[in-house]
């Protein structure tokens, strides 16, 4: 099949990263991109797999006629058997345009869960409720990332016969276990094999609650813990004045490392004694099963399908409560060095291999390409 993926941007993010996964492992189709926005991280990775990237630079949260026009010829020029749209901006635009130039094979993809008007803007959320109405016109078929995903958009409205979910898929031959990366990567940071490590991969925003995981660690410090933090992702670094006000503030910036965006995300997982994420809303967070592929295990807040990512491996608290992630934390650090630690650890990992593998997830999309032919 020949399939024109059209997506918001190509920045450090999850439907992002799903993305270059999906097309660098499915070796039976033809795959191209286009990106309303710039290439940003995931485009040259895309180029360099051979996969034409077309960029319409068009400026995050507003349309332009030049890009609207880009778009059109773009389908029409490529003349793709699936349209695959990723996230709602480019589901509602990719999808009309698409129909406009005669294709009728669309499938949207789905990456949210909760549209908390505290932590969703005005105009995502209301872009959101008119794909709801469009649901049963625009796509053949719907791919959510996660069962709660699913839930949270009958709810809104969208076509439910429509959707179908599909979990993500990682190489784990990639995410594995590799003690000497973490050791490595420990080195570089002048940290000692013995010190306890956690750590938190996520670009800075509001939805990821930063704030309730340093004062989880506050609350830890004042309970005689000192734990090394490392924060790896877009903005998560000194040049960030509001973060680092906040880590000095609490008077942990000898503790917390601020790494930044990087591209051996494996290393770091293999570093971390403990992942932990703190996020107020999430569909299927990526960094749970990567850490997990890595055989570290994971405190994580209940949102999206974090629960189900875990699988009974590690711990699970409501978000915003800094004492409950606190109490996680400390209470599975507590089984460091013991033989059930171990077994945590492999079973964090044969979970993600027995549920989560990338061959599952293409597969799985392949399924849904056909079957939008079909219909």
């Amino acid at each position: 099949m020949r399939v024109l993926h059209i997506i918001t941007g190509l920045a450090d993010g999850g439907a992002e990263g799903v993305l270059f996964r999906l097309v660098k492992h499915d070796q039976l189709d033809q795959h191209e991109v286009v990106s309303l926005t710039d290439a940003e991280k995931y485009g040259s990775k895309l180029k360099a797999l051979g996969i034409s990237v077309t960029c319409l630079n068009m400026p995050r949260g507003r349309l332009t006629l030049s890009g609207i026009w880009r778009l059109l010829r773009q389908i029409k020029k490529v003349r793709p058997d699936v349209v695959q749209t990723w996230m709602y901006h480019a589901d509602l635009l990719g999808g009309v345009l698409a129909r406009l130039a005669g294709c009728r094979n669309i499938v949207w993809g789905i990456r949210h869960t909760s549209l908390d008007s505290k932590l969703t803007s005005r105009r995502t959320i209301a872009v959101a409720r008119l794909c709801a109405h469009l649901s049963r016109f625009i796509p053949r078929q719907i791919a959510c990332c996660a069962e709660k995903s699913y839930e949270a958009h009958v709810a809104l409205g969208y076509s439910a016969r429509r959707m179908r979910v599909v979990s993500n898929g990682y190489d784990q031959s990639l995410f594995c276990p590799d003690p000497d990366a973490g050791r490595n990567l420990r080195a570089t940071l002048n940290l000692d094999v013995s010190e306890t490590v956690i750590g938190f991969v996520a670009r800075y925003e509001p939805i990821k609650d930063h704030a309730s995981l340093l004062n989880a660690l506050a609350l830890l410090r004042e309970r005689g813990r000192k734990l090394v933090c490392l924060l790896v992702g877009t903005d998560m670094d000194r040049e960030n004045a509001e973060l680092t006000e906040m880590i000095a503030d609490l008077g942990m910036t000898d503790q917390v490392h601020l790494l930044g965006q990087r591209n051996d995300i494996p290393a770091v997982m293999n570093a971390l004694d403990l992942h932990v994420m703190s996020s107020a809303s999430e569909g299927f967070p990526n960094v749970l099963a990567e850490a997990m592929a890595c055989g570290t295990p994971c405190v994580t807040t209940d949102v999206g399908d974090a629960a189900a990512i875990l699988g009974g491996t590690g711990r699970v608290v409501q978000p915003r409560d800094s004492t409950a992630l606190a109490d996680a934390i400390v209470g599975l650090l507590a089984e460091r060095g013991t033989s059930g630690w171990d077994a945590r650890c492999d079973a964090a990992r044969q979970h993600i291999v027995a549920h989560f593998s990338i061959e599952k997830m293409v597969s799985s999309y392949r399924n849904i390409w056909s079957d939008a032919q079909k219909s």
